[in-house]
């Protein structure tokens, strides 16, 4: 038997060290060539680092939220063979057996408050002894869950990686005849519990990335109502007349065109500051990032060349992104290059954001929720649908007055939406 180790790998964009993220092994299992050993995040995603070989794990170069070197030991496994180290040039890392335990998780689990039961001698089925104040992995939804039964997770088996406690481990340990306690006693216990989240992978980027904007950019925020109901009665007509045969549009292709109609004439707004090099680089191309929310976090997926696309052209695009971005497989190339960003959190927008710039961007557009509201028009009470546009810019590129007839120009298109099509 020999080791093969695995060392920390370029990816490239003169990348000098990434954060090691989950591990998806632990010591002692077996892999086997091309499975996801780890997660690893770079400045701008997270990428999958797979095994080139068959064998078993036998030590482990980090633990999750470790800064790592391109180069240094990531992992390394006993194959069959001679390996790639020589036993008497093993490094150090890989002779000792002690390395830290694998997480699965970026969550440390809060210590329940009820009186800890006797600790079992033998365990069955579902139902394991822990101690009063060991933490068992679980999600927060299955914590909640839990909770919500009646049920204290240090008693039940998980069968998820690394002892995990999932949803079915809940089903299984009823089903097993064990006895939860009150939910109305648990709903009303008094809790002096604590959960401490470590910032890590892309939670630690995402607090990097927004705190640097709010140092660095001199924002000021923008807001303007405005009547979609004509817009949203073409969305539900092309929607009814073609989307069997070219898929169904939602609002945001409508505010994408409007985006790259409106920057026409406001070039000053399509452009990246490098506050640096003192430089503004304004685009022709209208290069439209979407914030999408994801599991591991807020991210931004680029529609590319959007002034070259159709209504459906741009539906389909956002929805791949999106899709490629909430299962964690957007690239590198999808999440970066944006010239102006598109944010919008649906029926939960609220009346008014202030979102944060995307740098080296100098605007971002917010969209909230769209209402029914009585307005007046031509003298009479009407029913209409009305949204606000809560939308940042970057006071050292865009002035004030720009950024508001920016807006009204959005405005004025939508309000209008057969100007959207009209060269």
């Amino acid at each position: 038997m020999g080791t093969h180790v695995i060392k920390m790998p370029d990816i490239g964009e003169g990348i000098a060290e990434v954060e090691l993220s989950v591990w998806h092994v632990k010591v002692g299992d077996m892999v086997v060539e091309d499975q996801v050993l780890a997660d690893v995040m770079t400045d701008k995603a997270m990428v999958d680092i797979p095994s080139p070989v068959h064998g078993k794990v036998i030590a482990l170069g980090g633990v999750p939220g470790e800064v790592m070197a391109v180069g240094s030991i990531l992992i390394s496994i006993e194959v069959e063979g001679a390996g790639n180290v020589k036993e008497s040039a093993q490094p150090a890392a890989v002779k000792e057996a002690p390395v830290a335990a694998p997480k699965v998780e970026a969550v440390v689990e809060s210590k329940p408050v009820a009186t800890a039961a006797p600790r079992a001698t033998v365990c069955q089925g579902p139902m394991v002894a822990r101690e009063a104040d060991e933490r068992p992995l679980a999600s927060p939804a299955v914590r909640k869950h839990a909770l919500d039964l009646g049920i204290q997770l240090r008693l039940v088996r998980g069968t998820g990686p690394a002892g995990r406690v999932l949803h079915e481990d809940l089903d299984a340990y009823l089903a097993q005849g064990q006895q939860p306690q009150s939910t109305v006693a648990a709903a009303y216990a008094q809790r002096n519990d604590e959960e401490q989240i470590p910032v890590i992978g892309m939670r630690r980027k995402i607090a990097q990335r927004m705190q640097d904007a709010t140092q660095r950019a001199a924002h000021f925020s923008y807001v303007e109502e405005i009547d979609v109901t004509a817009v949203e009665e073409l969305r539900a007509h092309l929607n009814e007349k073609h989307g069997a045969t070219r898929g169904k549009l939602t609002l945001l292709p409508f505010l994408v065109r409007a985006l790259v109609v409106a920057l026409r004439d406001f070039p000053q707004i399509n452009a990246r500051y490098d506050d640096e090099a003192q430089v503004i680089t304004r685009l022709g191309a209208v290069h439209v990032g979407i914030a999408t929310q994801a599991d591991i976090g807020l991210m931004v997926p680029v529609v590319r060349h959007a002034e070259a696309r159709s209504l459906w052209d741009s539906a389909i695009e956002i929805s791949r992104l999106a899709t490629a971005a909430r299962n964690g497989k957007a690239s590198r190339d999808e999440l970066s290059g944006s010239s102006i960003t598109l944010t919008s959190l649906g029926a939960l927008g609220g009346i008014v954001s202030t979102p944060v710039l995307n740098l080296p961007e100098v605007a971002i557009v917010g969209v909230n929720k769209i209402v029914e509201r009585p307005m007046v028009v031509k003298g009479q009470i009407v029913i209409r649908k009305m949204m606000n546009l809560s939308s940042s810019f970057d006071h050292r590129v865009v002035d004030g007055m720009d950024a508001a007839q920016f807006i009204q120009a959005i405005r004025g298109l939508l309000e209008q939406p057969a100007t959207l099509f009209v060269e």
